[in-house]
């Protein structure tokens, strides 16, 4: 099956968008969303360079354990499947994962769920996962904990700092966060106008991952014991984990 011709002539909107962001007459609400489609037009090039390289949207290879938007952090051992560079596959997983039905062992994931849209794109990718894993299979999911950054409301001076060292000493953003509610902001909905960063664009806690693995079909889904050997042990602060089990052997 060879894949399908683009809709839309890419590098012509591309070239559109930069005279745009160029003239003096674009607004500030038009040149943010400028911006952001500028990225997404990069991820399009990148998962069409993934389709052509798998045109069935099924690598050859099957490999039993993946890590999904690894990025720079990769782990001994995991496929990285990944939008950007460097991956060993670039895929765009919100259109699905290019994997083998029950193939998997181990898929792999964390500070990467809230980064997609919900729910299209975060059910179809559960439900992914679902498909690809193997009977008796598991994901394990890692994000910033909702849960966490709400209980503790309002915050003390001293917990606002170590959330803004932790997880914002390397942004731009530092004199924009006054409050803890800005912090709050920030962890539901990252908005930072910024070519480096990709927008928060859903919160989780450990209730809404059961019920979004439940709903995809997982019948156990329960806290994972953090594993530094796997997980970046800089995300551990802060952050849930979940396994959650397929059926089966």
């Amino acid at each position: 099956m060879q894949p399908h011709a683009p809709v839309v002539d890419i590098d012509a909107l591309s070239d559109h968008i930069e005279q745009a962001l160029a003239s003096p007459a674009t607004t500030h609400g038009l040149a943010r969303a400028l911006r952001a489609l500028a990225k997404e037009v990069t991820l399009y090039r990148h998962h069409r360079a993934g389709e052509r390289a798998n045109p069935d949207g099924r690598t050859d290879h099957k490999p039993r354990r993946v890590q999904i938007g690894g990025g720079g952090h990769r782990i001994t051992g995991f496929h990285n499947i990944d939008i950007v560079p460097p991956a060993d596959l670039l895929w765009d997983v919100r259109e699905g994962i290019p994997l083998h039905d029950d193939s998997v062992e181990t898929l792999f994931s964390e500070h990467f769920l809230e980064h997609i849209d919900y729910p299209r794109s975060a059910k179809h990718y559960a439900r992914e996962a679902h498909r690809v894993l193997a009977p008796g299979g598991r994901i394990i999911t890692g994000v910033p904990d909702a849960a966490y950054v709400l209980n503790h409301y309002p915050a003390p001076p001293e917990q606002a700092a170590e959330m803004i060292e932790r997880w914002y000493s390397k942004r731009d953003c530092l004199g924009d966060i006054n409050t803890y509610l800005d912090l709050i902001n920030y962890v539901f909905r990252d908005q930072d106008d910024d070519p480096t960063y990709t927008p928060h664009l859903w919160a989780y806690d450990h209730e809404k991952l059961v019920s979004l693995f439940t709903e995809a079909g997982f019948t156990s889904v329960e806290p994972w014991p953090f594993d530094p050997t796997m997980a970046n042990p800089k995300r551990r602060w802060a952050s849930v984990y979940v396994v959650a089990r397929k059926p089966g052997a």
